[in-house]
């Protein structure tokens, strides 16, 4: 059983039940967002909504207006 103390400190300060924190193992070369990544970018991910800007980013290079300069 606690002791006098132990309660009296529990009571004052509060109880935390978080846990041990885990470390982090952060690889720098990692990319931060989906929107970086080259299978987000292509769709290929299975995402409906990465699949639809895909799409719409095909579209877009098939504009004879974006294949002007090549």
């Amino acid at each position: 059983m606690a002791s006098d103390e132990e309660i009296r400190y529990a009571i004052m300060n509060g109880i935390s039940f978080s846990g041990a924190k885990k470390e982090r193992n952060e690889d720098p070369n990692k990319v931060k967002t989906k929107a970086r990544g080259k299978q987000y970018h292509t769709g290929a991910h299975g995402s409906g909504s990465a699949k639809h800007k895909a799409e719409i980013r095909q579209n877009v290079k098939k504009r004879a207006s974006q294949r002007r300069g090549k």
